[in-house]
């Protein structure tokens, strides 16, 4: 652990967080019938972000959306652009230029 340093999701470090169980809506996309689709994130890749949207799962790729993720009654705008990596490699990445 890294003295002085604050690991709890928040606005400013939600990519170097586990996404799984954040709830997500899509805020803009390429593909306008995405537009709106919310849920709660169950599984993500390189790529996509699966999302469980009334008892359905939608498969969401990464680069043609905006996310909006709720985080303590506010909402995080994230370009998914800067989600298209490994989840793994995202969080790890983020990190070593943090510290």
């Amino acid at each position: 652990m890294v003295a002085g340093k604050n690991f709890t999701v928040n606005n400013q470090n939600l990519l170097a967080h586990e996404l799984i169980g954040l709830k997500v809506e899509v805020m803009d996309s390429t593909d306008k019938t995405r537009k709106g689709i919310k849920g709660r994130v169950i599984d993500e890749t390189k790529n996509t972000l699966k999302v469980e949207c009334e008892g359905k799962e939608k498969v969401l790729p990464k680069k043609e959306c905006v996310f909006g993720f709720a985080l303590h009654g506010s909402i995080v705008r994230v370009s998914g652009e800067k989600l298209c990596f490994k989840p793994e490699d995202r969080v790890k990445e983020y990190w070593r230029k943090a510290i």
